[in-house]
């Protein structure tokens, strides 16, 4: 790996490599340079997990230009995808060393367990959403049960939005979760659930399983099992696999352009 990253540095192949350095006991994300070209002895792949093409995204939100090399598992190859897709970065800009580590359901033989859940507390089993469920298993359950478990979830959100800034598939301009009319300000915790049911239907056929929002969330609120439940919606209607190619989304089909004909709104009439 440090071979092939000194190689493309030295040839001009990319401008900078993310990647991961130890500094002060810390992994931490790093980005080498043909100027720091030393500190390639110091990159190494380790069991940190960041969304380093959110940096990368950052990065050419400045220079569109530049030419990025990304250490990449599973999960973050799967973002990319979803990135060249909403055009938020150039396929034709980006490398990758590819390191094969994903647990995730969306990433097929896969071989580690980086996202395998802890053992949960007595008081989470009895009233809220174990982790380690799947879609299916929470289908089980009867409707009131199952709404009780996630509004005592989504009660626990000091709305931190650590789920939003981690996340390298959100990349709006203006976010929905800081519109005042949608999502009120001064008030914790957030409204429930429309907080949370306004990203994850933003997570639709974007959500890439990488679990970095749960690993954030300082509540222990299991996100990624409500994401995985949208995108299993997405999968069932429109046979998508998310991130599983750079092809368009199946909300391509409907088009760049709005056909309908917008229509003035009726006031309501209450003797009606």
């Amino acid at each position: 790996m440090q071979t092939q990253v000194k190689q493309w540095l030295e040839e001009g192949t990319i401008d900078i490599f993310l990647g991961y350095k130890m500094d002060r006991g810390h992994l931490l994300p790093h980005g080498f340079s043909l100027e720091n070209l030393d500190e390639i002895a110091d990159l190494v792949a380790g069991p940190a997990r960041y969304s380093l093409e959110k940096v990368a995204t950052h990065i050419a939100g400045i220079d569109p230009e530049m030419k990025i090399g990304i250490l990449a598992r599973d999960c973050n190859q799967r973002a990319l995808n979803v990135l060249y897709i909403w055009n938020q970065l150039n396929p034709d800009n980006i490398r990758t060393v590819t390191v094969n580590c994903c647990p995730s359901s969306l990433k097929a033989h896969a071989d580690c367990s980086y996202l395998e859940p802890e053992a949960p507390a007595p008081e989470k089993q009895r009233t809220g959403i174990v982790s380690s469920l799947s879609p299916e298993d929470l289908e089980q359950m009867d409707p009131p049960e199952r709404l009780s478990r996630w509004m005592n979830e989504f009660q626990k959100c000091i709305k931190c939005y650590g789920c939003r800034n981690i996340c390298p598939v959100c990349f709006c301009k203006e976010c929905s979760l800081e519109h005042e009319e949608l999502i009120g300000k001064g008030t914790l915790p957030p409204e429930i659930p429309i907080f949370h049911l306004v990203r994850a239907s933003h997570m639709a056929g974007r959500c890439v399983d990488c679990g970095l929002c749960e690993e954030a969330c300082p509540v222990d609120i299991p996100l990624r099992l409500l994401y995985r439940k949208v995108n299993e919606i997405v999968k069932n209607v429109f046979d998508y696999e998310t991130g599983s190619a750079a092809d368009q989304p199946p909300f391509s089909i409907l088009g760049d352009k709005v056909t309908l004909e917008p229509k003035p709104m009726n006031p309501v009439n209450p003797s009606n």
